[in-house]
């Protein structure tokens, strides 16, 4: 098979410059172009000096994209939408690192980010989450790649899930400060962020209703009240994420609620069997620190019970790797029909 010709859209931001990275150095991708616009001219390795990708940063050409096969979008919301809809018109594989298609009921979009601008892209939008939607992905043209926080909970909480076993979670996630982008916001500054540890989105955080869709699409058909997207849930969920002092790197602490009994051996059995072979998840016997992924993508997760009907399970990942542009390659890889984990080991 020859190379896959890729552009990486938006590579001037954190994730973006590290999928730019992560697609130079693939042995069977090819990067023929890294895009920004007020970087637009500089080498993308002068811009983001750990990612060694001596390519100049240029800007986005919609006239020349049929000489790409494929495409890493990695645009904020809303922009990434007119991008992604001429990419998929001119028969291009996309991988979305925006929120623009990850929810899929526009109402509930709507609700959280503003009107979407193109509803009708959001029918054949895979949630790209590959370890729980790994055969959908394989045939998908457009891949949403979800956010870092879900990417944490739902692999921490996905096998209960599958076995309706979640009567409630509560969950804690910590991030570093890149999850914020390139760009920052309110809180993210050194000043701010250093010798401190503080929660924000505390009255709504645009990540719990995908958190809360993709719980209800997991759940037997049984125990669902309503379908994926809707504005119920079968699961009550509290979902509280704080920064950390650090670059990059999360946890996600899962305090769960269960719906049936389950000591600690059943619930080891169930992770370790459900995750078996699994490149990119690691099931651990100590609860996982976020060095311990530090630059990978992996995602390291214990469970433990913490009575009859309560157990825990954390979670730590890198939130530019596997959550965010280790991800989105390992989610290009099967659509391009490659080894998931080609680039990535």
């Amino acid at each position: 098979m020859s190379e896959q010709r890729v552009i990486v859209a938006g590579a001037s931001g954190f994730a973006g410059a590290l999928a730019a990275e992560l697609v130079w150095r693939h042995p069977r991708l090819e990067l023929v172009a890294a895009t920004a616009r007020a970087e637009a001219g500089e080498r993308l390795d002068r811009v983001h000096p750990r990612r060694r990708v001596p390519i100049e940063l240029t800007e986005l050409d919609l006239d020349r994209l049929e000489d790409a096969d494929a495409a890493i979008v990695s645009y904020p919301h809303g922009a990434a939408t007119p991008v992604v809809a001429a990419m998929r018109g001119l028969g291009m594989q996309v991988v979305d690192l925006s929120a623009d298609f990850r929810l899929v009921d526009a109402a509930v979009y709507e609700l959280w980010y503003g009107p979407h601008g193109d509803p009708d892209l959001l029918e054949n939008a895979v949630y790209g989450l590959t370890e729980l939607a790994r055969e959908d992905i394989r045939e998908a043209e457009l891949v949403a790649n979800p956010g870092c926080y879900p990417t944490a909970a739902l692999l921490a909480l996905g096998p209960l899930a599958e076995r309706g076993l979640i009567a409630s979670v509560t969950i804690d996630a910590k991030s570093g400060v890149s999850g914020a982008g390139r760009g920052g916001g309110e809180g993210t500054s050194f000043v701010s962020a250093t010798e401190n540890f503080s929660p924000y989105g505390v009255d709504g955080h645009r990540h719990q209703p995908e958190i809360e869709q993709e719980l209800l699409r997991l759940m037997p058909a049984a125990s669902s009240a309503s379908r994926p997207g809707a504005a119920g849930s079968a699961v009550d969920v509290a979902f509280v994420p704080h920064l950390l002092p650090l670059d990059q790197g999360l946890l996600a602490s899962c305090y769960v609620d269960l719906a049936e009994p389950l000591d600690g051996e059943a619930l080891a059995d169930l992770y370790a069997d459900r995750y078996a072979g699994e490149p990119f998840v690691e099931v651990v016997d100590v609860p996982p620190g976020v060095r311990d992924v530090r630059e990978t993508n992996l995602c390291r997760l214990h469970v433990a019970s913490l009575g009859e009907r309560q157990a825990v399970v954390f979670a730590a990942i890198d939130n530019l790797w596997k959550g965010a542009a280790g991800q989105a390659v390992q989610n290009l890889n099967l659509m391009l029909g490659l080894d998931e984990a080609e680039g990535l080991e």
